[in-house]
């Protein structure tokens, strides 16, 4: 007769083995590698953390608050939207050395590469134009029309000394039509804010390049979604209701 196992009889999987003879630092180790692998993936492909370095987004976004960037949105041929606040590469020029470079401490950076610890050397601004857009600023309000919609800012911009276009020196420009792969950005805080404001022809004809106050969407890493530090005033963002009513460029 063929014989049995014992009732008793506990017969040990291989992965069961496996486990066993791991010890105690080697399965540290490895859930350290699984996370870090994760961190990784994740700041790829889905979200990834920034914080925000100067002033130039306030009142909604504060210098050194902590943010975290969707990619989702953009993927498969989606870009950025009208009144969507992003996160992108310095274009060249838009940031000092100092700011460019990030931060200086070896594992600071060494956990910025692997998405476990909020990213420096980018700018967060907002869109104001996207392709085939028209801004004008600025009507006797002192409001920014788009493709001669009039935007109403005044939920979310800074109060301004004059009007809210002020970085150019004047509340009479036009900007674009925008390029095709191109976006016009804003700060918030229009009063302190190195954007493509700053880099039009009307702000300094004598360096002016031509293009070089729109920013090429390659260069765009995400949207930001949520205020995640500090957690007294941690929120999600959204695309103001303003912008819902700007047409598409004739």
């Amino acid at each position: 007769m063929w014989g049995t196992a014992d009732r008793g009889t506990h017969v040990k999987s291989s992965s069961e083995s496996a486990r066993r003879r791991l010890s105690w630092w080697q399965e540290g180790v490895l859930l350290l590698v699984v996370a870090v692998v994760l961190a990784v993936v994740i700041k790829a492909l889905l979200v990834q953390a920034f914080y925000i370095p100067s002033e130039s987004m306030e009142p909604g976004l504060v210098k050194e608050d902590r943010i975290l960037v969707q990619k989702v949105s953009y993927w498969g041929g989606g870009s950025p939207q009208r009144g969507d606040v992003v996160v992108f590469e310095d274009p060249g020029g838009w940031l000092d050395e100092a700011d460019a470079a990030g931060s200086t401490n070896a594992l600071t950076r060494a956990l910025t590469r692997i998405g476990l610890y909020p990213a420096g050397g980018h700018l967060v601004k907002r869109v104001i134009g996207v392709a085939g857009d028209t801004i004008v600023c600025c009507d006797e309000e002192g409001r920014l029309s788009v493709n001669g919609e009039t935007l109403d800012e005044d939920d979310y911009i800074a109060p301004q000394r004059r009007c809210n276009g002020p970085m150019t020196g004047t509340c009479d420009w036009t900007a674009g039509p925008v390029p095709e792969g191109r976006v016009f950005v804003m700060g918030d805080n229009r009063n302190d804010s190195r954007d493509s404001t700053v880099h039009m022809l009307q702000f300094s004809p004598s360096t002016y390049v031509a293009g070089a106050e729109f920013v090429d969407t390659d260069l765009v890493v995400g949207r930001v979604f949520a205020l995640i530090w500090p957690r007294d005033h941690a929120t999600l963002l959204h695309r103001p209701p303003t912008f819902e009513g700007v047409p598409d460029a004739p």
